[in-house]
């Protein structure tokens, strides 16, 4: 039991990396899009220089391109975080073996020839990926490829081949595993992940006879999902097919829901549009409902942790808030507190069953800046908006108190909630905080371990130093607690030694008296 829980302690951290990376990567898009938007334009004058919006477009567009590849991201992310020496080079195995993996899948579906024309890719649960048509995986693909190679690169990173094989050995051993495991999962994924789809694609069928009820099963389908990729499995049906209904508008005939709304906005005789709008509601979670859970883990966060899950919260909120763009803040919960993302799914099912009920019919896909561009020049008879906004203040509320509850009831990891007790901002690691090889701090910090002997890996997350020790009882935690440590945390041959937001000045300096960074000692 005790190697299951420091197993899935370690894959818990390894998600670090690539979780931490989406806040960043969505403050550019936001930013990028408010100067970039075209349509923005009419509204703020400035905007309307060519220049500007070239700019704002460049920002966003070239940040976005790491949200369609966040399964690269993890693929590459989780085996720095799971191996404990050769991180670089475990890495660069990772990078491999993602490319062998779809690459793999690509040529099955090619020789199969099953691969579909492009502008049928989205309903037939294909997709390009780095430039390859492949099944459409999301980030499961990234975090099957990611854990294989960290395990594969633990287990075998030491084996020493003979004779003139002996050049194979090491890190390039673990590719030559990788790869062919590689090309295997890639066939495998080929002929299994579309029983996955078919079943997601028979569930929608059946979800439009439910009523109203219909509204919350597929709200929820479309965020549970998001792990996996199938949730474009759910919404494209109901978004561009006779799933998401049929309409004569301007004499044509019209199907799914999207295509129905973007008729009607464009026919001055429509005046209310269909409720079929509602299929596409999925920004009422995104624009409200994740704030008010981004709130809920705030308020919740350990007094003097404030400051991290604020740095953390408050740019994932912003984004999903203007653009609907959820992953930075959804998995800022989804691996930590897996229970909240059920919730999350089940609240946003909701929110869109209620709108329905109430014969809301706003446009509300994404985030408020779509929403506004679309919904005001329609008008509120045409809309009806500002009961859109209503509804989104009930989930807002109905997020807060949920996530709150949960989280203090179960004792949930949100951001800011991690074990121990540490500062923001601790005086001794300030006072001590040169990261020469010479550092006092380092070389107390390593004597206080038990010295170099006994430290095997070094890591940090945001506030803590991550160590695995040959012998956990050999560390001197008043020696410890001189250099500014808050706290220390056991369990099994794993310690975690609390600094605070500064740990990576800490460990620049545990690293440099080691003898350099990423220390492991073999």
């Amino acid at each position: 039991m005790k190697q299951v829980v420091n197993g899935l302690q370690l894959f818990g951290k390894s998600l670090f990396a690539p979780i931490l990376i989406l806040p960043i990567i969505g403050l550019f898009i936001a930013f990028g899009n408010v100067f970039g938007n075209g349509n923005l334009a009419q509204y703020v004058p400035l905007l309307e220089n060519p220049m500007i919006q070239n700019i704002g477009k460049f920002i966003s567009s070239s940040a976005v391109s790491i949200l369609q590849n966040l399964a690269l991201i993890f693929a590459v992310g989780i085996p720095i975080g799971l191996a404990k020496k050769d991180k670089g080079y475990a890495a660069l195995t990772g990078l491999v073996t993602y490319v062998i993996f779809i690459n793999a899948m690509h040529q099955v579906l090619n020789l199969s020839e099953r691969l579909v024309p492009a502008e049928e890719m989205q309903i037939s649960g294909q997709a390009m990926v780095l430039n390859v048509q492949v099944l459409e995986m999301g980030v499961f693909a990234g975090i099957l490829i990611g854990a294989l190679v960290g395990v594969l690169h633990n287990k075998y990173c030491d084996t020493e081949l003979k004779g003139v094989f002996s050049i194979y050995s090491g890190h390039r051993f673990v590719a030559i595993l990788a790869i062919p495991s590689a090309m295997i999962l890639g066939v495998l994924a080929a002929e299994f992940w579309p029983i996955v789809q078919n079943g997601i694609t028979a569930l929608a069928n059946g979800i439009r006879s439910l009523g109203d009820f219909g509204f919350l099963i597929y709200g929820f389908l479309e965020r549970i999902l998001i792990p996996t990729g199938l949730h474009h499995l759910v919404y494209t049906p109901f978004l561009y097919t006779e799933l998401g209904g049929t309409a004569t508008v301007a004499g044509e005939v019209v199907h799914g829901a999207r295509n129905i709304y973007f008729a009607e906005m464009a026919d001055p005789s429509v005046a209310v549009l269909s409720s079929t709008v509602n299929w596409d509601a999925r920004g009422l979670a995104k624009m409200f409902g994740l704030i008010g859970a981004a709130l809920a883990m705030y308020v919740t966060a350990d007094k003097n942790k404030k400051a991290m899950a604020k740095a953390i919260l408050l740019p994932a909120a912003v984004t999903s808030f203007l653009l609907g763009v959820t992953e930075p803040i959804e998995f800022a919960f989804l691996f930590t507190a897996p229970i909240l993302f059920f919730i999350h799914a089940v609240l946003a099912g909701t929110g869109m069953m209620l709108l329905n009920v109430v014969g809301v019919h706003a446009i509300g896909a994404n985030g408020v800046i779509d929403f506004l561009l679309y919904n005001l020049p329609l008008g509120t008879e045409k809309s009806n908006w500002p009961m859109f906004i209503v509804v989104g203040l009930i989930m807002f509320a109905a997020y807060f108190i949920i996530f709150r509850f949960l989280i203090l009831k179960l004792n949930l990891k949100t951001p800011g909630r991690e074990e121990g007790t540490e500062e923001a901002q601790p005086a001794e690691v300030q006072a001590k905080g040169n990261a020469s090889a010479g550092s006092p701090l380092g070389e107390t910090i390593v004597t206080a371990l038990g010295g170099s002997g006994n430290i095997e890996n070094v890591d940090n997350c945001y506030t803590r130093l991550r160590l695995v020790l040959k012998d956990p009882n050999a560390v001197d935690e008043k020696l410890l607690k001189e250099t500014g440590s808050k706290g220390v945390i056991k369990s099994g041959n794993n310690v975690q030694v609390v600094y605070g937001l500064n740990v990576k000045s800490v460990r620049d300096q545990v690293d440099q008296k080691l003898g350099g960074l990423n220390y492991e000692n073999v």
